[in-house]
């Protein structure tokens, strides 16, 4: 544990600010700040932010607004409190920084109110339960326990891995993004599986490395699921987003050669030489774009990376043996 220290942003005098709920039983909710005047966060109802969940202690958290500096301090919490990733003891706060605590983040946001007040507790806890919602319509069960939920936009995918690696999160991270849906499996941060619904025969190894490319939607850390897999992963947030990132840069140098995702791959009428002559490596790709149908389909069946599949299926285009398209 540390001090958090500033990536950016600011607190500028005479502004004012907001702690903004993007995630959690209270999402969409906002708590003003007031110089001078100390926000002790946790279960207990005597405080100024009240949060009734399990993982928040009785006194979890104080915010302070002091000389136009904003602060936060673990209170010695159980399950700590983090700010943008980092389990910390007191931090500095600038705007556009998130703060973990429970299942709630809190961001710092900018406010409109030219004048603001602190709200009691029961008019911030009527109007953040108003504004909390799942992901579907079904109604929730009063008893099921609070979910960490929100917008892709809001906290993107990297961010919430390396915040639930350094936080140790078990559960399902459930993404909704353009009509899929994929699931993170997590074990006390580490990732244990992968899997996307619109490539079910995805090894999950590529799987998780694909799902970088979810920048839009929704998430929801569900409850732990009590299943077996054949092929566990055991990997961490930092080495995803490494190999992930460099696989992104790599692939991005190529898009401008890549056919459509659903573009059909066939054989060209135009062959330059027999398929016997060549290599068995080569046979095996088109053989893999034979069983796919389409570019997407064959990297889903390559066995290794997507960047590994590009190269190797660009190069029997280039020299070629096959052709995208109609």
């Amino acid at each position: 544990m540390g001090t958090h220290q500033k990536s950016g942003g600011s607190i500028e005098p005479g502004k004012h600010y907001a702690l903004r709920f993007i995630s959690g039983k209270y999402q969409g909710g906002e708590f003003p700040l007031v110089e001078g005047k100390d926000i002790v966060v946790g279960r207990s109802s005597e405080l100024e932010m009240v949060l009734v969940e399990e993982m928040v202690s009785r006194k979890h958290a104080v915010f302070r607004m002091s000389a136009g500096v904003l602060s936060v301090e673990d209170l010695g919490s159980t399950n700590g409190t983090f700010v943008n990733g980092e389990r910390i003891e007191k931090a500095t706060l600038a705007e556009g920084d998130r703060v973990l605590i429970g299942t709630s983040i809190l961001k710092v946001v900018a406010s409109q109110a030219t004048s603001p007040a602190m709200p009691s507790k029961k008019q911030f806890e009527a109007r953040t339960r108003k504004s909390s919602r799942p992901l579907t319509n079904e109604p929730r069960q009063s008893e099921e326990p609070p979910r960490m939920s929100g917008s892709l936009e809001e906290i993107p995918l990297p961010d919430l891995l390396q915040l639930f690696s350094t936080s140790k999160k078990t559960g399902v991270l459930v993404l909704r993004s353009s009509g899929s849906v994929a699931k993170v499996y997590l074990d006390q941060g580490r990732i244990r599986h992968a899997e996307i619904d619109t490539s079910p025969t995805l090894p999950p190894n590529k799987a998780v490395y694909r799902l970088l490319n979810f920048v839009k939607g929704q998430f929801e850390l569900d409850p732990p699921e009590k299943r077996e897999f054949a092929s566990p992963l055991d990997l961490g947030a930092q080495e995803v987003l490494m190999e992930g990132f460099r696989q992104q840069d790599e692939l991005g140098v190529l898009k401008d050669r890549m056919p459509s995702w659903t573009a059909p791959l066939r054989l060209s009428a135009k062959r330059p030489g027999k398929l016997r002559e060549l290599p068995a490596e080569d046979l095996d790709w088109i053989e893999l774009a034979f069983q796919g149908g389409t570019f997407g389909g064959a990297l889903d069946l390559t066995p290794g990376s997507d960047l590994e599949g590009t190269r190797a299926l660009l190069s029997l285009m280039d020299r070629g043996w096959l052709v995208a398209g109609e």
